[in-house]
């Protein structure tokens, strides 16, 4: 067995902004399992917020035995992209060899189309109704904000795209106050959906405070083992590969939040098909998919991801799985 890792960049569309900062090109590694003359591969973003870099997750990745399974994998990584990028591979080596799809693999019903929401990138709120106005025809668009002003900026979108089911995601960048304030004009805006407002180590100040939208953990949330810390603050839990350490154990936490009594939503880092591809069979039935990653690039691998009207459709087996 032959593990692989290489860098990968793809140009975005756009500038993209949240509140941490702005970005013009998706940095992603790619790793390749080779055996047997057959090779599985997945894709993970690092992600400075939890401390990672392409050089840390290059040499964890690099510092796995010569042969590994997904069980033994669980205990070698943490979660995190390193773990992600290699399960997913391994998952895509596996239904190569087998021929079989990975859902078939994973004991899943046949996967299909979900809607997606699109993000709107955090701007003026001139900017964002002109974003807003540009992509209306969507049915689900995701906001960026995150500042103590993001009034003007919902009220901005809503106008430019009056029809649409809008959710928002404030990358903690909120305060109690901020939130608090905020909150009442969320219906009002029809606003379906509230990602972590405040940072994931304040957000016990959730507790008690009204929601009169439901509330989804993001960074608060990574795997099965954050689940304890999010009783009474969240009603969605936000599964994202990447912090999950891949489908393995974002497959696990769907299941275990929903026993809980959490709904799912199932989100992205900002990276090609590849990185999309094993979330859509998490996302099946989920009350919110994020997974517009390639929607946001200049440039995409091939064998893409196909989106359309249904929404975002399960990759072909040219691409994954």
């Amino acid at each position: 067995m032959q593990i692989d890792v290489t860098r990968d960049v793809f140009k975005l569309a756009q500038v993209f902004t949240i509140s941490r900062g702005s970005r013009t090109e998706a940095k992603v590694l790619t790793v390749r399992i080779t055996e047997g003359g057959v090779t599985g591969w997945g894709e993970c973003v690092p992600y400075a917020r939890y401390g990672e870099t392409l050089e840390s997750v290059t040499e964890e990745i690099s510092g796995l035995p010569d042969r590994i399974t997904r069980a033994a994998l669980y205990d070698l990584l943490p979660a995190g992209a390193a773990r992600n990028a290699v399960d997913c591979a391994l998952w895509d080596l596996e239904a190569k060899q087998t021929g079989k799809r990975v859902w078939q693999l994973a004991g899943l019903p046949q996967p299909g189309p979900e809607i997606s929401a699109y993000t709107l990138s955090l701007d003026s709120p001139e900017k964002m109704q002109v974003q807003a106005a540009q992509n209306a025809h969507r049915p689900l668009l995701k906001i960026k904000l995150g500042t103590p002003d993001d009034m003007p900026r919902l009220e901005a979108v809503r106008q430019g795209a009056p029809d649409a089911t809008i959710i928002i995601d404030a990358n903690e960048g909120w305060t109690a106050e901020v939130y608090a304030d905020l909150a009442p004009h969320l219906l009002r805006l029809g606003v379906a959906l509230v990602e972590q407002p405040l940072p994931a180590g304040k957000d016990a100040a959730l507790i008690g405070m009204e929601r009169p939208v439901p509330v989804c953990a993001d960074e608060s949330c990574h795997d099965r083992a954050s689940l304890a810390g999010l009783k009474g603050k969240y009603d969605v839990v936000n599964i994202k590969l990447d912090k999950t350490g891949g489908l393995t154990e974002a497959l696990a936490l769907r299941e275990a939040a929903l026993a809980q009594g959490y709904q799912v939503m199932v989100g992205c880092m900002v990276g090609s098909s590849l990185a999309m591809a094993p979330a859509t069979l998490v996302a099946q039935g989920a009350l919110v998919t994020d997974l517009d990653g390639p929607l946001l690039l200049a440039e995409d691998r091939d064998n893409a991801l196909t989106f359309d009207a249904a929404g975002v459709h399960p990759p072909g087996p040219e691409l994954w799985g």
